[in-house]
Parts: structure tokens; C-alpha cells; sequence
């Protein structure tokens, strides 16, 4: 794409056409990937975590972007600081779950599997709940709840690009994940 081509998408998906949004995404996504890469203390699913939430933020305040040509920087450092905050909180969790893996090992029994995957499901399915109702909620609910769609079929579905149903399932997944930890620090605390 050239620098023309590049400020006409942008164009396009501040307005919000999201074939544009599609093309910024495979123009850049490598780009913001291998910075969320260069964090060694993010893992595979925090490093999407990155790669999603940056093009989220970026879509969301595309209208705001005064030079169209400064996009792939002013994408870079969205990403830049995602991952530094991502990166911050994982070595802080890691060392807390670390604590608290050892605290438990000594001192609680062990929760058969089943139970546990029912309470991790019983969470999932309280977080839908509580998702403001709109179209995150519905592509969740028809991705976790209804569960014989893919993430094709749900975009399909609700006339969206197949990387819109992934962004936004991305952000669920790591909302979930942090309650499970939120969760579980609190159950070792009390």
C-alpha cells in the first residue's frame, strides 16, 4: 500500500467501513506483533491481547488522527504502551499466582477437575451476563452460550468482518482471565 493508498483506508474506516478497517489490520498487524514480541515477559495469548486491543483503541479514535501518515507510528505506540502496561501487570500476577500457587498447594485440598471447570464456567457465564447489552455481549453470547458457531458464521451472522468477532472474543478471553485470577487471589487472600 502506498502512503496515498494508506490515508484513503484510513479514511474509509474513520467512517467506518470495515473493509478498511480489514486492510489497516493486514497492513499492520505485524508490525504491532512484533512489539508486543519484544516484551519477554508476555505470553502468546498477552501478546494478541496486544494485537487486539491496539487495533481496538486505534479503530475507536481513528476520527481523532490529524495525519493520516503518521498512522503506523501513532499504531506502534498504542501498541508500545499496551504491552508495557500488559508487561508490568504479568511479572506482578506472575509473581502473586506464584505466592499464591504455593500457599494453596500447602494448605488446601485439592478441587476435583469437574468442580473446578463448573465454577470456571458459572464465571463465564456471569461476565456475559454482565456485559452491557450490544453488539460485544451478542458476539460473545453466540460464540460461549450457543456455542455452534464460529467466529465466520457469528460475523456473518451479525454483518461484521470475521477480525472484528476475533477482537472482540480476544477481549473477552482476557477479561475472563483476569477475574479467574481476580478471583482466585481473593479466595488465597481470604
Amino acid at each position: 500500500m502506498t502512503e496515498d493508498e494508506i490515508a484513503t483506508c484510513i479514511q474509509r474506516a474513520s467512517r467506518g467501513a470495515q473493509d478498511a478497517h480489514r486492510e489497516l489490520y493486514q497492513r499492520f498487524h505485524g508490525a504491532v506483533r512484533r512489539v508486543a514480541l519484544g516484551y519477554s515477559s508476555l505470553g502468546p495469548a498477552e501478546v494478541e491481547d496486544v494485537v487486539q486491543e491496539t487495533f481496538v483503541r486505534a479503530f475507536r479514535e481513528l476520527p481523532r488522527l490529524q495525519h493520516p501518515r503518521a498512522f503506523g507510528s501513532w499504531l506502534v505506540t498504542i501498541a508500545r504502551h499496551h504491552a508495557q502496561a500488559l508487561s508490568r501487570g504479568a511479572r506482578v500476577r506472575g509473581r502473586a499466582a506464584e505466592d499464591l500457587a504455593l500457599e494453596l498447594e500447602s494448605t488446601t485440598p485439592a478441587i476435583p477437575p469437574s468442580l473446578e471447570l463448573e465454577r470456571r464456567v458459572a464465571v463465564v457465564r456471569e461476565l456475559i451476563e454482565g456485559l452491557p447489552e450490544g453488539p460485544e455481549k451478542e458476539t460473545v453470547r453466540l460464540f460461549y452460550l450457543e456455542g455452534e458457531l464460529s467466529a465466520r458464521e457469528i460475523a456473518e451472522r451479525l454483518g461484521l468482518g470475521k477480525s472484528a468477532v476475533t477482537m472482540r472474543l480476544e477481549r473477552f478471553r482476557a477479561r475472563v482471565k483476569r477475574e479467574l485470577l481476580s478471583r482466585l487471589l481473593a479466595a488465597g487472600v481470604g
